[in-house]
Order: C-alpha cells, then sequence, then structure tokens
C-alpha cells in the first residue's frame, strides 16, 4: 500500500495513492482516521479496514497529478537520524566505521513534502544533500529485541537529509543537530510504502539527483546498521512510537566531500529516488 498526506478543502487527509489517483480515506469513511499515523497506530486490521472501504463505498478520488502533497508523517513523535552509516560516506567523511549508531535529530519544523522549496538560510553558505531511507515506525515498544524489531518497522519513504555543513561542522563542538534542523530540511515523500511491499529494505539502489546530475548512486545493502538493528539499538533509549521516523543514512557522493566542494544554490531541484518508493523532488530557494 503507497499511503500519503494529500491537501484537501476539508484539510490535511490520508490517502492512498491508485493508479493515478489518491483516495481520501475518511472522506471515503469516516471511520477511518485523517493521519496517516493515526492509521499506524491501527496496525495491519488498518490495511484490512482501507481496501474494505474503498471495495464497498464510493471513493472520494484526487488526481495524483493535481494534488499537493504534505510529508507522508507530517505529525512524527520523533524524528531521528543515522550518521556515518554507510562505509564509503565514513571514508569520504574522513571518519572512523561507527561500532555503535552514531545519532542526532531533527525537529518537525524542519519537515516538508514532495514539491515544496528547500529554503537556504541567510546563515549558511554551506548547504548539502544527502538522499536517505527513512523508517516509518509502526508498533512501538521499548528494549525490543534486534531479532523481532524490524518487525515494528511500518513503512518506509525517501528523505533527503539537507545540512548546513558550516554550522555541523565549523562551529564550537560540532553542532550536528543544529546543522541538520533549519527549516525545510528535512523532505521526505512522496509517498510512504508498506513493509509488505519491500520485503528487503537491504537491497533497494539509493540515488540523488542535482538539476539532473546523478551525484549520489548507492544501495541500502551497505548500511553498516540495518533496519533491525537500529530499531532495537533505539529502543534501549526511549520508546518508540507510531509514526516516528527514522532516517538511515547516505550513501558516498555528498558535495562537501567533492573536489570542490559542491553546495546547494537557489534554482536547484533535486531528486531522492529509492527503487520501490518512488522519486522525492524538491526545489531550492534562498531564504
Amino acid at each position: 500500500m503507497r499511503l500519503a498526506t494529500i491537501k484537501t478543502p476539508a484539510g490535511p487527509r490520508a490517502a492512498v495513492l491508485h493508479e493515478d489517483y489518491f483516495i481520501d480515506l475518511h472522506g471515503t469513511d469516516p471511520a477511518l482516521p485523517t493521519s496517516v499515523r493515526e492509521l499506524l497506530q491501527m496496525g495491519r486490521g488498518a490495511f484490512h479496514a482501507v481496501y474494505d472501504a474503498i471495495r464497498r463505498r464510493k471513493a472520494i478520488e484526487f488526481s495524483a497529478a493535481e494534488v499537493s502533497l504534505l510529508p507522508p508523517i507530517p505529525d512524527p513523535p520523533k524524528i531521528v537520524c543515522i550518521g556515518l552509516n554507510y562505509r564509503d560516506h565514513a571514508a569520504e567523511s574522513g571518519a572512523p566505521i561507527p561500532k555503535e549508531p552514531v545519532l542526532f535529530s531533527k525537529y518537525a519544523t524542519a519537515l516538508i513534502g514532495h514539491g515544496e522549496a528547500i529554503v537556504l538560510p541567510p546563515v549558511s553558505q554551506e548547504v548539502d544533500y544527502e538522499a536517505e531511507l527513512v523508517i516509518i515506525v509502526g508498533k512501538g515498544g521499548r528494549n525490543i529485541p534486534k531479532e523481532t524489531a524490524a518487525s515494528h518497522a511500518a513503512a518506509y519513504t525517501c528523505g533527503h537529509d539537507v545540512s548546513a555543513r558550516d554550522w555541523q561542522l565549523k562551529k564550537d563542538g560540532k553542532q550536528w543537530m543544529v546543522g541538520k534542523t533549519f527549516d525545510t530540511f528535512a523532505p521526505t515523500g512522496p509517498v510512504a510504502v508498506t513493509a509488505d511491499e519491500l520485503p528487503d529494505p537491504h537491497n533497494l539502489p539509493v540515488r540523488l539527483r542535482l538539476n539532473g546530475q546523478t551525484m549520489q548512486d548507492g544501495n541500502t545493502n551497505q548500511m553498516i546498521f540495518g533496519v533491525g538493528d537500529l530499531l532495537a539499538y533505539l529502543s534501549q533509549v526511549f520508546t518508540l512510537e507510531p509514526g516516528d521516523l527514522i532516517f538511515t543514512g547516505t550513501p558516498p557522493g555528498v558535495g562537501f566531500a567533492r573536489k570542490p566542494p559542491v553546495f546547494l544554490k537557489p534554482g536547484d531541484v533535486a531528486e531522492v529516488e529509492i527503487e520501490g518508493i518512488g522519486v522525492l523532488r524538491n526545489p531550492v530557494v534562498q531564504g
């Protein structure tokens, strides 16, 4: 199932993509929630309820070509990010291979959807790109065993970990979180693909194109810590909740490691593509 949050005259609505249109789930059946996060909280039974509603009722539809998309989960309880989770990216960054996940966070104010603009802040001149697979937690929990942790992932989406490198790497103490969470620095989308449609999230090509030129071309099979590893590790620290977003790291090819460096500039268009999910496209403007 391919889920999204769409803009409608009635406000943001959870929707499912079917062929070339989105079905407003709550509009089709008021018993279904308006939020994708709340839908995931219903567990596997939610998918049966969605299919039943579509089959039994006249669907409220919006053209996929015309609808405006919000982030699939516009209201996550947490946004957690993993740094240096691809060996080649750690090497290009001059960092040792991590023995445990490297963690930082973003705030929900950084979230934008497919088609929305990444805004370059006036206080940064070194804004970089990073294509990432994002885990969407469905079943929460604390101290989850590694053997079962992957089953807590309900869906996956494309993510763009936009990074102000001058703030991240050149401030006192290296301000990772601050450099990563300027407004608009967490594009996600266009849709969330449920885990049953991506049985192996550890073998997905991940690419980033900048103005049509491929800058990153990797595969999730290069991740140091996989989905189960990450969810189990994080659940030792805090309770995972339905709708939590976990950015899983980026493959090599980022801008600050290039010679000469490549940073985002006004007029650019960045595209994150993950096989089986789709293409997340965002223009870049100056703030």
